[in-house]
């Protein structure tokens, strides 16, 4: 539309009309998602915050009611469970982290190169990955038994020990058995994932180091490790909150025992909130771990400069 006025020519644009349909339809296609995100995720955390103020202990309801900063407080002046705990969780994710990114790398590095049944091999490699915690636990509580377990019938075959151990029941044993369990389960899980990154590194760079007269050791250190460095900083990030949450496998296995030998902070809470009942006190418990957990988070990633990347 063209207005004239005097000499000069003013072209008017006709103003755009509100289409409600074009312009809602997308959100109401995104509605249902973040509903569901804020029911399983943004409400229990809301619960858990708000429980944590409170005595709510279903075995003791007369002393229900709002506690304010009491349970926080109980956590680290009374609580003597709290500290053992976190060290055990210390020991468990470092232990677990460390050991599944070392193997999960040489399995990656190996299923990178060129043989026979090489799909086959990758299927094999992810198949504990794919099986259930319980399952998996389950698994290793029979190679673990006492009687009839296969780790106990190898090591009387090559002479290693005289009589069955039962791996699982002893303060000395029983971290290391879960660990072990633990890592078979892991391993997949960086093996895949650092897999994928190794193929989207360029063969050229490999081929110009050879050239160049560089041993295969050089070529990891200068080359793929570089190259590997976001894929690996964000694996061993959610592998370290996942197995700082980790319950299932020990829960099933040891139960957090034998005299807490194996109680990380993650079972201490199940322990505390589920078995005992002590919910308030439990929402406590998880508050702190999820403050340690993003501090920690943080740290990791200014520290290993990812945010500069």
């Amino acid at each position: 539309m063209e207005n004239t006025i005097g000499n000069t020519n003013i072209t008017t644009k006709p103003k755009k009309k509100w289409n409600l349909k074009k312009n809602w339809v997308p959100y109401a296609l995104l509605a249902p998602a973040f509903i569901m995100i804020f029911a399983f995720l943004f409400y229990p955390m809301l619960t858990v915050f708000y429980y944590s103020f409170q005595n709510y202990d279903i075995s003791a309801p007369f002393y229900d009611g709002f506690a304010g900063l009491q349970n926080y407080i109980d956590i680290f002046t009374k609580d003597k469970q709290f500290l053992p705990s976190l060290i055990n969780s210390a020991k468990w994710v470092v232990s677990q982290v460390s050991l599944q990114l070392f193997f999960g790398l040489a399995v990656a590095l190996l299923l990178n190169q060129k043989f026979k049944a090489r799909g086959f091999v990758r299927a094999v490699v992810f198949v504990p990955w794919a099986i259930s915690g319980v399952l998996t636990s389950v698994i290793w509580m029979l190679m673990y038994n006492e009687h009839m377990g296969v780790f106990n019938d190898i090591l009387m075959r090559l002479g290693i020990i005289d009589k069955p151990v039962a791996f699982l029941a002893s303060t000395t044993s029983a971290f290391i058995a879960v660990v072990i369990a633990e890592l078979w389960r892991g391993i997949p899980f960086f093996a895949v994932t650092l897999l994928a990154s190794l193929q989207s590194i360029p063969e050229d760079m490999f081929e110009a180091a050879r050239v160049d007269g560089a041993s295969r050791f050089q070529q990891l250190i200068y080359i793929t490790l570089p190259q590997l460095k976001r894929t690996i900083v964000l694996t061993t990030l959610l592998r370290s909150v996942w197995e700082f949450n980790n319950v299932d496998l020990l829960y099933n296995l040891t139960g957090g025992g034998p005299a807490n030998s194996t109680t990380t902070y993650a079972m201490y809470i199940a322990n505390t909130a589920v078995n005992g009942t002590n919910f308030g006190y439990g929402s406590a418990l998880t508050i702190v771990a999820f403050v340690i957990l993003s501090v920690a988070a943080g740290l990791y990633l200014k520290l290993s400069k990812f945010e500069e990347e």
